[in-house]
C-alpha cells in the first residue's frame, strides 16, 4: 500500500514552494514545445482527415484506451457540439457488442500514442470488412495502427512532461490540441455559426444569450403599462404602480408610441414647481423618442441596449410603432440573460 509522506520544510527541497512552482513552469515549457512540434507537422494528412469527416454520411466514432480514451471522449464531445456528429465508443466494450453502434457510413477516429493498443487492433479487421474509413492518431508513424489507417495524424512529442517519462502528459495535450484543430477546421468548413452552437447548448449561458428572444420574456397585453397622451401625471402614476415596471408608455388612440414616463421622470416632476401631478398632462413631461426594441430581437440585445444607455427598461414596438410589450432589467435577470 502506498502511503503519503510529509512535505519537507527545507526551502531547497523540490517539494518546497519554489520547487513546486518551478516544476509547474517546466511542464508548461515542455508542453508548449510539444504543441509547436505537432503544429509544424500539420500537412496533407490533416487535410485528408478533415475531408473524410466532412464527406461522411454517418458520424465520427472516437475510440481509445486509458488516457487516450479520455482524450477521445473529449474530442467526440467537442466535435458533436461544433457541428460534426460524433460519439465515443470504448474499444473493450466494442469487442463485446458495442461495435453494433458503428454503421458502415461512419468514420472511425482511433487514438493510441503507441499505436499498438490491442483492444483497438482487434477491431480493425471488423471495421475494414464493414467498409469504415479509419483515421489513426498516434505518436509512432510506423506503428500497426498507423500502417492500417487510411489517414495517420502524427502527434509524437519530443518528451513527456513527466520526469519519469511514464505518465502521458505532453502527448495527451498534443492529442487534445489535434482534436481541437480538427473540430475547428470542420466548424469553419461547415460555416457553423454561434446560433448553431447555441442550438446544441440550449441549457447553457450561451444558449440563453443566443436563443432567447424579447417575445419570450416581455410583458404583453394587459400587463403593458400605457396611458394616452391626455392622461394626467397622477393617472400615469396609478398605471405605473399597477403594472410595476417602473415606467409607462404614452400612446395615441391607435396605440402608437408617443413617449415614455419613468420613475426618473417622476423625480424630475416632483422637483419642478410648475408640475401639478393632478392636473399636468403626461404629454407635457414625458420623454419623447425613447429607446425601443422589436419583439423578434434577442434578449441579449436588450441587455446591451440598457447597459449602453444606462436605462433599466424598454418598450417593445412593432413595425408601425405600436406598443406590443415592455420589459425591464429584472426580467432579464430572471431569464439569466445578465
Amino acid at each position: 500500500m502506498v502511503t503519503s509522506q510529509p512535505v519537507p520544510v527545507d526551502p531547497d527541497h523540490p517539494a518546497s514552494a519554489a520547487g513546486l512552482a518551478e516544476s509547474g513552469r517546466r511542464v508548461f515549457q515542455i508542453e508548449e514545445q510539444a504543441l509547436a512540434a505537432v503544429a509544424a507537422r500539420l500537412d496533407g494528412e490533416f487535410t485528408e482527415a478533415c475531408r473524410l469527416m466532412l464527406s461522411t454520411r454517418g458520424r465520427v466514432v472516437c475510440t481509445g484506451m486509458g488516457k487516450s480514451g479520455h482524450v477521445a471522449r473529449k474530442i467526440a464531445a467537442t466535435l458533436a457540439s461544433t457541428g460534426t456528429p460524433a460519439f465515443y465508443v470504448h474499444p473493450g466494450e466494442a469487442a463485446h457488442g458495442d461495435l453494433g453502434m458503428v454503421t458502415d457510413a461512419d468514420v472511425v477516429l482511433a487514438l493510441s500514442y503507441s499505436g499498438e493498443s490491442d483492444e483497438i487492433l482487434l477491431l480493425l479487421p471488423v471495421l475494414r470488412r464493414q467498409g469504415n474509413k479509419l483515421v489513426a492518431m498516434t505518436g509512432r508513424p510506423q506503428s500497426s495502427m498507423a500502417r492500417e489507417a487510411d489517414v495517420h495524424l502524427d502527434v509524437s512529442v519530443p518528451a513527456e512532461a513527466c520526469p519519469l517519462d511514464l505518465a502521458p502528459t505532453a502527448s495527451t495535450t498534443a492529442s487534445l490540441a489535434m482534436g481541437d484543430a480538427l473540430a475547428v477546421a470542420l466548424l469553419e468548413a461547415r460555416g457553423f455559426t454561434a446560433d448553431d452552437f447555441a442550438r446544441s447548448h440550449p441549457a447553457g449561458a450561451l444558449g440563453r444569450r443566443l436563443l432567447l428572444h424579447i417575445a419570450d420574456i416581455m410583458h404583453a397585453g394587459d400587463e403593458v403599462p400605457r396611458v394616452t397622451v391626455d392622461a394626467t401625471v397622477s393617472e400615469a402614476l396609478v398605471e405605473m404602480s399597477h403594472k410595476r415596471l417602473g415606467m409607462t408608455a404614452v400612446v395615441d388612440g391607435d396605440g402608437r408610441l408617443l413617449g415614455l414616463y419613468t420613475d426618473g421622470d417622476l423625480r424630475r416632476s416632483l422637483d419642478d414647481a410648475n408640475v401639478d401631478l393632478r392636473t399636468t398632462r403626461i404629454g407635457q413631461v414625458m420623454t419623447r423618442g425613447p429607446r425601443t426594441i422589436g419583439a423578434d430581437a434577442l434578449a441579449v440585445e436588450a441587455a446591451q441596449l440598457m447597459e449602453a444607455h444606462k436605462i433599466s427598461g424598454l418598450l417593445v414596438v412593432d413595425a408601425q410603432q405600436r406598443v406590443v410589450g415592455a420589459l425591464n432589467i429584472h426580467d432579464l435577470l430572471r431569464a439569466r440573460v445578465v
